[in-house]
């Protein structure tokens, strides 16, 4: 067992969402243990609260919330699966403003309804909660249908409702007046896999377009009439890195200041020793923006994350090579900000404490970039790296164990560099 404070453990990130134990202490707990989280699901915004709920592999929705998307209480579990091992799989969240369903004895309280699918991959359910997710209940009617898929992906389009199941490689799309019964339109998406997330971003010319997310992070951009989706840009990577698996983005944002923000399950991560297990990216805002003459996705860590900015240094100048530049020279946790120009053929390395991220004049870990680099932001906690370029046009998402400890810049040809250097405070509170 650990002796150290709760969220003040060794490899514990400060800055990611982690799950808690609330039961007896469990070192590097397993897939349905406290302390575990995989898939992120139903993501939603509600009365000045984001509502975080993640899988603990299929077994319960942990549930966390949060008023800036930085700081957050978890709660304990939403629900549970009815019986043992039947499963509460991924799914997603919706607020049920015109009481369709019925769920709710008092319009003026609409339910908070909960998608999922139990683990025969058959039975597709619903539970739903009447004071703002702290007390959920499981549909006396589920199953609401059977159908062999899962992943249930729920919203709201001018006066039905639609979702999207995946099964077979493909989302199926049906359609419903009361979230209660469901109809196949027969319009699928091909070439698609798993937890699948869809929403409406306008371009930066004001042109609506909708956004399909697949559950290993690509994206492809189109139109949507309320039954089909029609793709009209090719499957573009929305995050480079190994680590980025099944996001989802807060639905019903449009009650709030109407931002799309993003996070995902940063899967496969290692915390030896540590009574928690695997860990969430930092929130982000998305935009849709035209590059070379296509919508392309950009994500932007949310701006909130400044609130924990606890004193900045800068540094200018030009890294040379077998001039290394220590930025840090001890543990760091920071939001890094740099400015840069590279020449044709030339790299410029960012180390942080043995994990490198190279930045190239075209390419950032062999996703293309638009022209050189000029902007390229890196966000370190103890157990991650984010790396955003060119203001969100690529990044990349990555777990690590720190070998050492330190912040260096190292080139293979000149490269001039405009470095700001943001520390960062823990987002957990003291205990």
């Amino acid at each position: 067992m650990t002796d150290q404070p709760l969220y003040g453990e060794t490899w514990r990130p400060r800055q990611h969402f982690t799950a808690r134990q609330f039961g007896p202490e469990i070192l590097e707990p397993g897939k349905r243990q406290e302390g575990w989280l995989n898939d992120l699901n139903g993501l939603v915004y509600y009365e000045g609260e984001y509502h975080l709920f993640a899988q603990r592999w299929n077994r319960c929705w942990i549930h966390a919330v949060s008023d800036d998307l930085v700081h957050w209480t978890e709660l304990p579990p939403a629900f549970w699966e009815e019986a043992l091992n039947t499963g509460v799989q991924s799914g997603s969240v919706v607020i049920d403003y015109g009481n369709t369903s019925g769920l709710s004895p008092d319009p003026d309280r609409p339910a908070m309804v909960a998608f999922w699918s139990r683990n025969d991959n058959l039975s597709q359910c619903l539970s739903f909660s009447l004071d703002k997710g702290r007390t959920w209940q499981h549909y006396e009617g589920n199953p609401i249908m059977r159908m062999p898929e899962r992943d249930p992906k729920v919203f709201r389009y001018d006066d039905h409702w639609v979702m999207l199941l995946y099964g077979d490689q493909q989302y199926h799309l049906l359609t419903s007046p009361d979230l209660l019964h469901w109809t196949r339109t027969g319009n699928v998406v091909p070439d698609s896999f798993e937890c699948p997330d869809f929403f409406e971003l306008p371009l930066d010319d004001g042109d609506p377009k909708w956004v399909l997310v697949r559950g290993d992070g690509k994206y492809s951009v189109g139109t949507f009439d309320g039954t089909a989706y029609t793709e009209e840009s090719g499957q573009l990577l929305s995050d480079a890195g190994p680590n980025f698996y099944a996001t989802q983005t807060w639905n019903n944002t449009e009650t709030g200041d109407g931002r799309r923000i993003q996070a995902a399950w940063m899967r496969d991560g290692r915390y030896p020793g540590m009574p928690f297990n695997q860990q969430v990216t930092i929130p982000c805002e998305l935009t849709l923006r035209t590059v070379d003459g296509k919508p392309r996705l950009f994500r932007t860590p949310v701006r909130e994350l400044t609130t924990l900015y606890a004193g900045s240094t800068h540094w200018s100048g030009i890294v040379k090579p077998g001039a290394d530049r220590v930025l840090a020279d001890g543990p760091v946790e920071a939001d890094l900000h740099l400015d840069v120009e590279i020449p044709s053929g030339a790299t410029l390395t960012v180390d942080v404490s043995g994990t490198t991220t190279e930045l190239t004049g075209t390419t950032v870990a062999s996703q293309e970039v638009s022209g050189r680099l000029r902007t390229v932001r890196v966000l370190i906690d103890r157990t991650s790296v984010e790396v955003f370029a060119n203001d969100g046009e690529v990044s990349i998402s990555r777990c690590y164990l720190p070998a050492g400890s330190g912040l260096v810049l190292t080139a293979t040809a000149p490269v001039q560099v405009a470095a700001t250097l943001h520390s960062l405070a823990s987002m957990w509170p003291d205990r």
